[in-house]
């Protein structure tokens, strides 16, 4: 397991949850910070970094439209500086008895899914590395306590492929760099 990518998103776990519930999503660009700290050291100075810190850093970039996440993020791809990134954010999850209830339609799912009494809600933050590694923190709503936070390295397998792809070069004129 990289401690690294560990520490990031359990740090980005906290951050997120001191803010509370129905917050939108965030997306984190991962740098190295000892590279952050020599690039910009007023940044650095400002955010308080130890000049010996050899972790990553999260860099908050502008709000992303946590409704269409999947596509805002097939359109990102993150310069070489980039170490890697994370994303903070908010959804229902349902039984698995009931998936073949839920309509087709996005929206239609979404008021399903929101309605339905069973119903969980979850803060998910997924990061990821060019390196290839990944990290999971997710709380839910119904048990909103630092002690109750469910960790792994693929809890989210999908939103972390979605991840990784952001962080590979592709040629394309739709995909715009952060």
């Amino acid at each position: 397991m990289d401690l690294v990518l560990r520490k990031v998103v359990m740090e980005l776990e906290s951050h997120a949850a001191s803010s509370g519930w129905d917050q939108p999503g965030r997306l984190f660009a991962l740098v190295d910070t000892a590279d952050l700290i020599a690039r910009e050291p007023d940044l650095a100075k400002a955010m308080g970094l130890p000049a010996d810190d050899d972790g990553l850093s999260a860099v908050e970039q502008d709000e992303l439209p946590t409704a269409a996440l999947e596509e805002a993020l097939t359109q990102i791809v993150w310069p070489p500086e980039v170490a890697g990134c994370a994303v903070v954010v908010e959804r229902f999850v349902l039984p698995p008895t009931v998936e073949a209830e839920i309509p087709a339609d996005d929206a239609e799912a979404l008021a399903f899914a929101a309605a339905h009494p069973d119903r969980q809600e979850v803060r998910i933050v997924a990061g990821v590395t060019r390196a290839g590694s990944t990290f999971c923190a997710l709380r839910m709503r119904a048990h909103d306590d630092e002690f109750s936070v469910l960790e792994g390295q693929d809890l989210v397998p999908s939103l972390l492929e979605l991840l990784l792809t952001t962080l590979v070069p592709e040629p394309q004129a739709d995909r715009q760099d952060t």
